[in-house]
């Protein structure tokens, strides 16, 4: 945003003070539009020093005009206010409706009165510039907003976010708005940092398009039509070879649902053949549990897990198959897990590792630099983090950072399944999924993902754009459950069932895209971020 800012006033020659006045003006029409009652309000606007309290004059000033109530703070003393900012302190000082200066705790009592009274309170404190945690005074003010319990409107980013991240810098606003200008930022589409914004709304505020980044964004919000080119039309003379054929390596004593999941996942993405390779023992269970799937058994250890011995099987039951998906409910005996390495290095199709798979690789991330064929890994944050051998609070802090280093380095997929899932390409390109919901915090939708995926990359569809197709549609079909069962009472096998209505939507051949698009529409109407 800095870069397009700079770009506007050197290369376009937009006055900045515009743009400001501008952000200022939508940010009043978003208001207004989301506060019905908002022309009758008390409203409280608290400015800090930099450029987004210049915003926030423009704010006070705009409604002033509309015959608002409006009472505005500068945190800072009025000669620390420069620029364009300054330009618009000074306007409204002219008006006779100067801030009032903030710059001790003993002030404070007066901006507590003011926003326990209030109807609305407009943050202007900090932009996207703000660097490390709000202290002091500052962080005073944001608390004794939270707990005044007042909506809250933020300009740009609420204050105590950074705009890139996706835990806030320290003490954070909890906004009920956020208009934020020309472009999303991470900080607004990430848990837990989005937990702090609110309903968020992009506005233009007159950067022309024909100045951002030379080519696509390197970080951009999945939508509906990024994703359907993974369904096209079916040629009327196909066949179910023209479909593929999926091997499922999964499942152990206690986990052939996690097995079954995939499997059947496989299929409802349209897959044409599917097998499930188990343990021996298992294989009647499975062969009760299945109908469509065929089963294969296969050497077991004597925890009854897949064995060693089963390798050379594996390679074989493999040839001629499109895709291979392994680790759901697999099991961590030791000797499955040395399949699973022996597997990564020999098999030259296309494998998608989940769950058990990926534990058999903790703390060894090198080794994925020695698989054969083209791989797509679709852990949970604590797979992620054995895998990297890193506490899980730190990979959680920096995961935009690693989840593309990953792939990049290792040139593979890397699909990390959380509350808007990431999903990273070896080209270094990372997509958000804003689909999903907390019902699907339940077990077996990871097993769900596994298959879907897997049976996208069968029918031909790349492995990257499978796994962006897959969790959209994975979070789709769970939007969709739980708008039929409600979110608590979900279980993974109502994915399935979501599966079919979900790709109708994704196709544009469904209803309209009520829930596909919901996500989407809270946070925001511009799916690129800056």
């Amino acid at each position: 945003m800095q870069e397009l800012d700079r770009r506007a006033v050197a290369l376009a020659g937009i006055p900045s003070l515009l743009l400001m006045e501008n952000a200022g003006g939508e940010t009043v029409r978003e208001i207004l539009a989301a506060f019905p009652g908002a022309g009758r309000s008390r409203v409280v606007v608290l400015c800090g020093r930099g450029n987004n309290g210049g915003d926030g004059f423009v704010v006070a000033r705009r409604l002033h005009g509309r015959g608002i109530s409006v009472r505005t703070f500068l945190v800072a003393r009025r000669d620390e206010v420069q620029g364009d900012a300054r330009v618009n302190l000074e306007i409204l000082e002219k008006l006779g409706i100067p801030p009032v200066e903030v710059v001790s705790a003993s002030e404070l009592p007066a901006i507590r009165d003011a926003v326990h009274s209030a109807d609305l309170v407009v943050d202007a404190l900090l932009g996207t510039g703000a660097r490390g945690s709000a202290r002091g005074l500052l962080a005073e003010i944001i608390a004794l907003v939270n707990q005044a319990g007042r909506p809250v409107a933020a300009v740009d980013i609420p204050s105590g976010l950074g705009a890139d991240l996706p835990d806030p810098l320290g003490p954070a606003i909890r906004a009920t708005l956020t208009v934020t200008f020309a472009h999303l930022k991470p900080s607004l589409v990430l848990y837990p940092a989005a937990g702090y914004a609110g309903l968020v709304r992009v506005v233009d505020i007159g950067i022309p398009g024909s100045l951002g980044p030379d080519g696509a964004p390197d970080v951009a919000l999945l939508e509906q039509g990024d994703v359907a080119s993974a369904f096209p039309p079916r040629d009327p003379s196909a066949h179910k070879g023209s479909f593929g054929h999926v091997l499922v390596v999964a499942g152990s004593v206690g986990k052939t649902g996690a097995a079954v999941l995939a499997a059947l996942a496989a299929q409802r993405s349209g897959a044409g053949l599917v097998t499930l390779a188990a343990p021996a023992s298992l294989n009647p269970i499975l062969e009760m549990k299945l109908t469509e799937v065929m089963t294969e058994p296969l050497p077991e250890t004597d925890g009854h897990t897949i064995g060693l011995d089963a390798l050379e099987p594996l390679l074989r039951l493999a040839e001629g198959k499109s895709v291979v998906a392994i680790g759901p409910g697999l099991g961590t005996h030791p000797a499955t897990q040395q399949l699973v390495r022996a597997l990564l290095a020999r098999l030259r199709l296309p494998m998608v590792v989940d769950a058990d798979g990926l534990n058999a690789l903790a703390g060894e991330p090198e080794s994925l630099g020695q698989a054969a064929g083209p791989l797509v890994l679709t852990p949970h944050p604590g797979e992620y983090a054995r895998l990297l051998g890193v506490p899980r609070s730190e990979m959680l802090a920096d995961r935009i950072r690693l989840v593309r280093e990953t792939a990049a380095r290792f040139r593979l997929t890397l699909v990390l399944k959380m509350a808007r899932t990431l999903v990273a390409d070896s080209l270094g390109t990372l997509a958000i999924v804003p689909t999903g919901n907390p019902g699907m915090a339940t077990g077996g939708t990871g097993d769900v993902l596994t298959g879907l995926i897997a049976g996208l990359i069968a029918q031909g569809i790349a492995p990257a754009e499978s796994a962006r197709a897959g969790a959209y549609l994975h979070g789709l079909a769970g939007d969709l459950a739980a708008g039929r069962l409600g979110q608590e009472a979900m279980l993974a096998g109502d994915l399935l069932e979501s599966v079919p209505e979900a790709i109708r939507r994704v196709k544009g051949s469904g209803a309209t895209g009520e829930i596909a698009d919901q996500a989407i529409r809270r946070i925001g109407n511009s799916r690129s971020l800056a």
